[in-house]
């Protein structure tokens, strides 16, 4: 919720262990081609722009109270775009559409204790649940306290009671505050740096801030070469599926190198 100092210090940290997870979603899988048909590719129609991308699970309300959240937790500024700009929002809501929103591959069976961080997940509520019970309790909270919802107020006010729920000052009637912040947080994270073929990480905003490349290429020719940056431009999944990126005989992706002068 800081300014560019601290958001550069918390992106660097989390870029370390969320910048090449993949989200539980599932991911349909892809004709193989020939090594033909890779050394050729040919260029496809772009998917859809974002704004004409359909929500499956959240209600407007519900977007409305996420996009204001996630531009707080990562907030655009000098260094690019945020949360909000990279639709953390539309990849919250594929993810809790999909089998993470329900816990398809996860034990639901109770009993559910309060338990500690080493042991999981901790609650009798799917993830799709939490969200959807939680945004209805942090709304009825802000009504009573601002009268307004969470994303008309106030930048100050939002950080107010996004620090509530984080500490664990505010209650909730639903859902524990603080469980409902930290998934909101990680999920936030996950969005913001997952491969665009997910639903965020829009124009790559999380990899280009922190000189991620994206999707692994051959680096064979760089092997000798060391304390040598590694500035290419980043190459996601979907690049390679819609056949806008470079990729060799064998279906890898060619990175193109970013050149002193367009790094500025």
């Amino acid at each position: 919720m800081e300014r560019s100092p601290g958001r550069r210090r918390f992106l660097k940290s989390a870029a370390a262990m969320s910048a090449a997870a993949l989200p539980t979603a599932a991911l349909a899988a892809e004709p193989k081609e020939s090594h033909a048909q890779h050394a050729a590719p040919k260029r496809v129609a772009a998917a859809p722009s974002p704004q004409a991308r359909p929500y499956m699970f959240l209600s407007q309300t519900e977007v409305a109270f996420l996009d204001a959240a996630v531009a707080r937790l990562i907030p655009k500024d000098e260094l690019g775009p945020g949360a909000k700009e990279a639709g953390v929002s539309y990849f919250i809501d594929q993810q809790l559409f999909g089998g993470y929103g329900t816990m398809a591959k996860k034990y639901k069976q109770g009993p559910w204790p309060e338990g500690t961080p080493q042991q999981g997940y901790q609650s009798p509520l799917t993830p799709a649940e939490v969200y959807r019970a939680a945004i209805r309790d942090a709304n009825n909270y802000c009504r009573k306290q601002h009268g307004k919802t969470f994303d008309a107020l106030s930048a100050a006010q939002q950080d107010e009671v996004l620090r509530g729920l984080d500490e664990g000052k505010i209650e909730l009637e639903s859902v524990r505050a603080q469980f409902f912040f930290n998934m909101l947080l990680n999920n936030t994270i996950e969005g913001f740096f997952a491969d665009p073929v997910y639903g965020g990480n829009r124009d790559k905003a999380g990899w280009k801030l922190v000189g991620f490349p994206g999707v692994a290429a051959v680096y064979t020719t760089y092997i000798d070469k060391h304390n040598v940056p590694y500035r290419a431009q980043p190459v996601s999944i979907a690049d390679i599926q819609q056949r806008t990126a470079q990729v060799d005989e064998h279906g890898h992706a060619k990175h193109v190198m970013i050149s002193a002068e367009e790094r500025g």
